[in-house]
């Protein structure tokens, strides 16, 4: 389980790496995506971080930043790796991780990008097909249907109100965990997150936000839960 923890902490560290990635080239290609990810547009040359005492600050927030992330990752690898078998587990520290990695980039950006939302929605007919016992890919499709149609419907009665109500890649987000959690789970899923995002709206008195943080913090709730 420490080993699970440990590769938690290494990829938690990287999270806003990644992020700050995808906000300077987003939006982009996978192939592109990957390639900027590995090889950075421009370096700040060393003499000048040394000499500038407010890019200093901005690192030493972007580590303790990351240094949050990896304990907050490991953290959860390690309860994962605990409650769920080795069968189980990389299929499930991946759904975490991506969803970990989509709630910074939403925080961050207010966009989660269709480069990971996709393949997340392929992953999860994949592990209905070879490897869940509980979501057979029946109910897997049916849940993407309606992790997708439910957001739609709101934004169609909100719309009105908020034209944004739920973006674009909220609703894709939700279809991707609909494949993974099934239908039932994920309209817990969706109630769970509305219930954390107006939470937090009336706690910091927000009229908007993103969404994306409170889904995913939804999801990781109920994926523990119920499986």
């Amino acid at each position: 389980m420490m080993i699970y923890a440990f590769y938690g902490f290494v990829f938690g560290l990287l999270i806003p790496y990644l992020a700050r990635r995808f906000a300077k080239f987003m939006p982009a290609t996978p192939a592109y995506a990957i390639y900027r990810i590995l090889r950075p547009v421009k370096v700040v040359p060393f003499a000048k971080r040394a000499t500038n005492p407010v890019y200093g600050k901005l690192m030493n927030k972007y580590r303790m930043r990351s240094i949050g992330w990896g304990i907050v990752a490991a953290a959860i690898s390690y309860l994962a790796a605990e409650r769920f078998s080795d069968i189980y587990i990389v299929w499930y520290l991946s759904l975490i991780w991506t969803l970990l990695l989509l709630t910074e980039i939403d925080n961050r950006m207010f966009l989660l990008p269709d480069i990971l939302t996709v393949p997340l929605l392929i992953a999860g007919f994949a592990y209905s097909v070879f490897v869940s016992q509980w979501v057979i890919p029946v109910e897997s499709v049916i849940g993407a249907v309606v992790g997708y149609v439910l957001p739609v419907l709101a934004s169609a009665f909100l719309v009105w109100k908020n034209k944004d109500a739920f973006g674009g890649g909220d609703i894709k987000l939700l279809a991707a965990l609909g494949a993974w959690l099934g239908a039932e789970l994920v309209i817990y899923t969706i109630i769970l997150a509305c219930a954390l995002f107006g939470s937090y709206a009336m706690l910091r008195k927000m009229r908007v936000g993103a969404f994306g943080p409170a889904i995913t913090i939804a999801a990781i709730m109920i994926a523990f839960y119920f499986f």
